[in-house]
């Protein structure tokens, strides 16, 4: 460990959790969001020299992100899925997608989390250490608001784990200002697929929307189990139930566009996949 006057710097994750545990500081990979809204009196743990946060691999279920691998890191690799490449095409610029992480995205807590979308969509999990112990819960229970979050004042997160399969068939839109470079205005994920004409994964996420990332699982599971023609007989009656549920919170831009959009692309992501 290596202390200066504003924090310190760890090689490893034990040393880190217990540093965490004894003194108040702040988690720091990245710094792209930190840096931003930097304090005099701040004192950082610096988490970019551990091993354990920047490995990315496979077992038999997930791919296994360490949460202080760059934006960069996880694009180059062969092991992670093309939605999650897709959406960190249209993240930020190559200097900020060099220095910036998905830990510290999904810690930020923001709506607007470009990649936190797709590990909504996924079904990802987050594996949350302390020098106790560890948790793995869904990302959805991570967040409880804006900003906010579940992590407790001890605690890490260390990797975000995503599903492996049912991730090939995808739509994925980022609606923003321009092509790059652009905050969403709102941002649409979608998972679909079937077997042997029933649907299996009927999965959608909606962000830049309300003070937290949307997925409605019980609209969901109204198409789950279901052949295509029962689908399209039930299409009208989930639009309307999804028009009903999206609530748009003002923001840079109006809730009417954000829910129109939000429709909008609610029925081309039907339309897409024969619906």
């Amino acid at each position: 460990m290596v202390a200066f006057s504003n924090g310190y710097l760890v090689d490893n994750l034990t040393e880190a959790l217990k540093i965490r545990s004894e003194f108040e500081v702040t988690p720091y990979a990245g710094g792209t969001d930190l840096m931003v809204e930097a304090k005099d009196d701040a004192v950082y743990l610096f988490l970019n020299k551990i091993p354990e946060l920047r490995r990315i691999y496979s077992d038999d279920e997930y791919i296994r992100i360490g949460a202080a691998c760059t934006y960069t890191e996880i694009f180059e690799n062969t092991l992670t899925p093309q939605i999650l490449k897709d959406s960190i095409d249209y993240l930020a610029a190559p200097a900020i997608r060099n220095m910036g992480t998905a830990g510290g995205n999904i810690c930020n807590a923001s709506p607007k989390a470009d990649t936190a979308l797709i590990f909504y969509v996924a079904d990802a999990k987050l594996r949350i250490c302390s020098a106790s112990g560890e948790r793995i819960l869904p990302i959805e229970d991570f967040y409880v608001g804006r900003g906010k979050t579940v992590l407790q004042r001890d605690e890490l997160l260390v990797e975000i784990l995503v599903p492996k399969f049912g991730l090939e068939h995808y739509y994925y839109k980022k609606v923003g200002a321009r092509q790059a470079l652009a905050i969403s205005r709102v941002a649409f994920a979608g998972l679909f697929s079937t077997e042997n004409g029933i649907i299996t994964r009927f999965a959608m996420a909606f962000g830049s929307v309300a003070d937290t990332i949307l997925r409605f699982r019980d609209l969901e599971a109204l198409f789950v189990g279901k052949t295509m023609t029962e689908a399209k007989s039930l299409r009208d009656d989930l639009i309307a139930k999804y028009d009903q549920a999206i609530v748009p919170i003002r923001g840079r831009v109006s809730a009417d566009y954000r829910k129109s959009v939000c429709m909008n692309l609610l029925e081309d992501f039907l339309n897409q996949n024969g619906i």
